[in-house]
């Protein structure tokens, strides 16, 4: 089942929503309608729905600015970004690859919100221009959006300046730490557990208010805390992970016994003799030579019903097509290619010619090895 959906290109960036984000929009839509109904009891049923439904679909575009400031200082640093995804936490742009150096991590950290800062200010001073009193309540709908919205982004920006990683202020602390030791996993782990210590802080907080009869206002925070504390312990693993691997290439731990396949076989037979019996990785062969990689995704997309009368040749993926790997790349390089392409394997080439396959299982095979030696 799909979960995100994609609704165009900002910037050369792709924009998408999570399934979430349908169930929070509605949410803030209705609270915005309550909020407005209350305060302006003279607005009409329509214009209350109106504003509301337009105030929270202007607030998801300052989001996409504040992870579209993201994106571009990432492209901008030679990091390529493959989309921004709204869900019902805010957003996340989706960088394929880690900063490469703390100047970056911090400019990376710290445009998120500058960017919400300035649409937070610069919606107030247009609300300011055209009538609004600051501390009174606006009284038409445009300017209800405006202040809403002002208020809304620089509490976005202050929020996001929190030292808690993977927050934006938790990437200027890793900056700061990553510059001071030089170690970039050490500075993650430390602005990881810095952010678990502030999520444990919210959950604690929304309890309480909770408890207090704050009723789903102090729900919210406690799932905030929840949230973080899962991204963080994440970051943390990941952080360890790269620490675990580091000074390790990929010759040292690729499979040269790979799996072969003629590509004249047919899928039906393929899935019967080899795919469910042998292994879910095979690289094809045509006339001698390597010429491609099928694997079960592969198989999947074609029907049953034309699997006697599709070859393997007709599915597979070509070599010259399948993102590779140098045997001499190192290890954590091969985990970032395959994350970032969703696949559990890459064949490892070098001046052309495939040497090995390098897989999830060899890295996870690896670290089982190195913690048995350890205990």
């Amino acid at each position: 089942m799909r979960t995100d959906f994609a609704i165009g290109r900002l910037f050369g960036v792709q924009i998408a929503l999570h399934i979430s984000w349908f169930a929070i929009a509605f949410l803030l839509i209705f609270s915005l309608s309550q909020r407005f109904q209350e305060l302006h009891s003279d607005w009409s049923g329509a214009a209350v729905w109106m504003t509301a439904a337009a105030t929270a679909l202007l607030f998801f575009f300052t989001l996409v600015l504040h992870e579209l400031s993201h994106a571009l200082v990432a492209r901008s640093r030679g990091l390529p970004v493959r989309s921004i995804t709204l869900f019902a936490l805010g957003g996340v742009a989706e960088i394929e690859k880690e900063s490469g150096d703390p100047q970056t991590e911090f400019w990376m950290g710290i445009s998120g919100p500058l960017v919400s800062l300035a649409i937070g200010s610069g919606c107030l001073t247009s609300a300011h221009a055209l009538g609004w009193v600051l501390l009174t309540e606006p009284v038409t709908p445009a300017l209800a959006a405006l202040v809403w919205l002002g208020y809304i982004n620089l509490s976005l920006a202050a929020f996001n300046m929190i030292p808690a990683f993977p927050m934006d202020g938790g990437r200027i602390l890793r900056a700061a730490l990553w510059r001071l030791t030089g170690d970039s996993a050490r500075a993650t782990r430390a602005a990881a557990r810095a952010g678990q210590v502030v999520a444990v802080a919210f959950m604690l907080l929304g309890l309480g208010q909770f408890l207090a009869g704050a009723g789903f206002g102090g729900l919210w925070i406690g799932f905030i805390g929840w949230f973080l504390l899962s991204a963080a312990g994440s970051s943390y693993g990941q952080a360890s992970l790269k620490e675990a691997l580091r000074g390790i290439r990929v010759a040292e731990v690729m499979r040269r016994d790979y799996l072969l396949v003629d590509g004249h076989t047919n899928l039906e037979e393929f899935v019967e003799r080899y795919l469910m019996r042998v292994g879910r990785c095979f690289m094809v062969t045509r006339k001698g030579s390597v010429v491609g990689l099928i694997t079960l995704r592969d198989v999947r997309v074609v029907p049953r019903a034309r699997w006697p009368y599709t070859t393997v040749d007709d599915a597979m993926q070509p070599l010259e097509r399948v993102t590779s790997v140098s045997p001499q790349a190192p290890l954590n390089e091969s985990l970032e290619l395959m994350g970032r392409d969703d696949v559990h394997q890459l064949p490892v080439l070098e001046e052309g010619r495939l040497l090995g396959v390098i897989s999830r299982g060899e890295v996870l095979q690896l670290l089982k090895d190195r913690a048995a030696l350890q205990t």
